[in-house]
């Protein structure tokens, strides 16, 4: 049911689902549906957990990569990701979700679980721990205000020029929390 969900997401917004269409579709009573997920809410919010773990599974490095190049390809996976389906990561982190305050039982909002979720990926690939997460967490949003500002159908080229860009600003902001008081040398 949640397949189902996803694959009406990528054609629309999340709130837009009908939870008689994905009975329907599934070959279930709409009473069932309701056995599993308590409200559409509670629908709407397994398909946009799903959408998000979806997103990190597209934009992780592959196995046995790290450091340098594991950063490179999952920014190039991720502006790519976002700029080949601009208007579903729209929707994802930035969709409210009906109902959904954001306040519910510590409930964070999807791009803020998101980031966070991208923050640990990108400690773990470069091996970074405490001290450089605050940056990285930072570093995340800016990449994807980056990938944002395409407008999409960029040209490899462009996006070559921003994973560059991106990583190499990565390696200056870490750079900065490893120099005393934040100044690094020879500034």
């Amino acid at each position: 049911m949640v397949g189902i969900g996803l694959r009406k997401f990528v054609e629309r917004p999340v709130q837009e689902l009908s939870l008689d269409e994905v009975a329907a579709e599934a070959g279930v009573s709409r009473g069932l549906l309701f056995h599993y997920f308590p409200t559409k809410t509670a629908y709407h919010r397994a398909v946009v957990a799903a959408a998000g773990r979806r997103v990190l599974r597209n934009v992780r490095p592959d196995e046995g990569l790290s450091g340098e190049a594991a950063l490179r390809q999952l920014v190039d996976r991720f502006v790519r990701q976002v700029d080949r389906r601009r208007a579903f990561y729209l929707a994802l982190v930035f969709g409210q979700l009906p109902g959904a305050s954001g306040e519910e039982a510590g409930e964070q909002p999807v791009a803020a679980t998101l980031r966070s979720a991208l923050t640990g990926l990108v400690c773990e690939v470069m091996g970074f721990g405490e001290a450089q997460r605050a940056v990285v967490h930072g570093w995340v949003a800016y990449v994807e205000d980056r990938a944002l500002a395409l407008t999409g159908g960029a040209t490899d080229d462009e996006i070559v020029a921003l994973v560059d860009h991106c990583s190499a600003a990565l390696g200056a902001l870490v750079a900065l929390t490893e120099a005393p008081h934040g100044i690094p040398s020879g500034v």
